[in-house]
């Protein structure tokens, strides 16, 4: 893929890391298509990339309801055994949540790494945190994920049958831990309330602007975006996840300030517990008076990024405050879906038919937009400076008067 998208680089710290080279696999449920999970598995890759991983092979398989111990079945596990072998693949992902009894049997069989989808997510949440909330948060999801899976990974214990004193250390040993895991949550927990009390109290001093907040899918070009409005370098990179601490910025409008937040992206299957863990940090998405969603128009499955967003802002509650859908990444969807001999009055006319439909399907003032070539940046600047005025009027009729 292109670095056209990156807007700073990384600093690497320490030893880096050698590439390591993976499968993934996939399971057709009733009710899905092939096209469907095939799209799941790009983004698994996208998602394996992004933790520094090389996809070399994808396996699919079609059943009524997942396996209970190899979740695919034996036959496609040992078909995935074959493959390995053969291969120098040292990690296979799997694209749901695996039990800790599937991982064991899974790995005892392969002989290599398995990690499945929400462990591979927070995989890349503990390399990309940077404040001392998204450690948090991140570390909390980890324990979490870890409790339900403690059985597994004690199951050389469960071994031990017959003999005087056996089998209650290997019960005793799991209950440790569980209890050594549940302290650790709530400590967690008891931190993660105090840096919540210590952003309220940041956000109350912020005084009596009005706040906007762009929200979205993961890697549609939030932070690009937020570069543009605010004039400032916040990291932005072309891998999922690129943000995950929420940054603000004060910005200006003429002689009009308000501030404007970038969030971290939303995804599919997101794991619960990580949800749960970052909703502290969504507290920016929950008091802000203006949402952006913004879209990555270019991708095929936008459809369904748009509804896996609007879902989690229902969870939120505020899918009834102000919002602008503002479709980006033009320039990609023109790339790929026009012919060069096209007129420009031709694609004026396709661009104000897909603009009218996007108004009449999600009910929101709509932009289409390019972070990367800056086009209509102008007039999504003009829409958002209104909406905002719009605000002041209701709130501060007398401050908004001076505008």
């Amino acid at each position: 893929m292109s670095d056209n998208w990156n807007i700073g680089k990384e600093k690497k710290k320490g030893l880096e890391k050698e590439t390591e080279y993976a499968v993934l696999v996939g399971v057709i449920k009733e009710g899905q298509t092939e096209e469907q999970v095939a799209e799941y598995l790009d983004e698994l890759e996208f998602l394996a990339n992004t933790a520094g991983a090389e996809t070399l092979q994808v396996f699919t398989q079609k059943l009524k309801r997942p396996d209970s111990k190899t979740f695919i079945g034996s036959g496609k596990l040992q078909e995935i055994k074959e493959y390995i072998e053969d291969k120098d693949v040292s990690l296979v992902i799997f694209d749901d949540d695996l039990t800790g009894k599937q991982m064991n049997i899974i790995e005892e069989e392969l002989k290599v790494k398995i990690v499945d989808r929400s462990s591979l997510i927070l995989d890349i949440f503990a390399g990309r945190a940077q404040s001392a909330q998204a450690k948090t948060q991140v570390e909390l999801a980890q324990m979490q994920y870890l409790l339900p899976r403690l059985r597994g990974l004690w199951t050389h214990l469960e071994r031990q049958r017959g003999g005087i004193g056996m089998r209650g250390p290997g019960e005793m040993e799991i209950e440790t831990d569980r209890r050594i895991v549940r302290d650790k949550i709530a400590k967690l927990k008891d931190r993660l309330e105090k840096i919540d009390r210590q952003n309220q109290t940041q956000r109350k001093n912020r005084g009596d602007l009005i706040r906007v907040a762009l929200v979205g899918y993961t890697n549609v070009g939030k932070s690009t975006l937020m570069n543009i409005l605010s004039k400032s370098e916040v990291f932005a990179e072309n891998k999922l996840f690129a943000t995950l601490d929420t940054t603000v910025r004060k910005v200006v409008f003429g002689t009009m300030p308000f501030l404007l937040s970038d969030t971290v992206g939303f995804i599919r299957k997101l794991p619960t517990h990580l949800i749960e863990s970052f909703k502290s940090t969504l507290d920016e998405v929950r008091e802000s008076d203006i949402l952006v969603h913004v879209v990555d128009m270019a991708h095929t499955e936008y459809e369904d990024h748009i509804a896996t967003v609007n879902r989690t802002l229902k969870d939120l509650k505020v899918e009834e405050k102000p919002t602008l859908m503002v479709f980006n990444k033009l320039d990609l969807y023109r790339e790929k879906n026009y012919d060069e001999l096209l007129l420009d009055e031709e694609r004026e006319d396709i661009e104000n038919g897909i603009k009218t439909h996007l108004e009449n399907n999600y009910g929101n003032t709509t932009l289409l937009v390019s972070a990367h070539t800056k086009e209509n940046i102008d007039q999504l600047r003009d829409v958002l400076g209104e909406m905002i005025l719009s605000e002041y009027n209701v709130r501060y009729p007398y401050i908004a008067k001076q505008w």
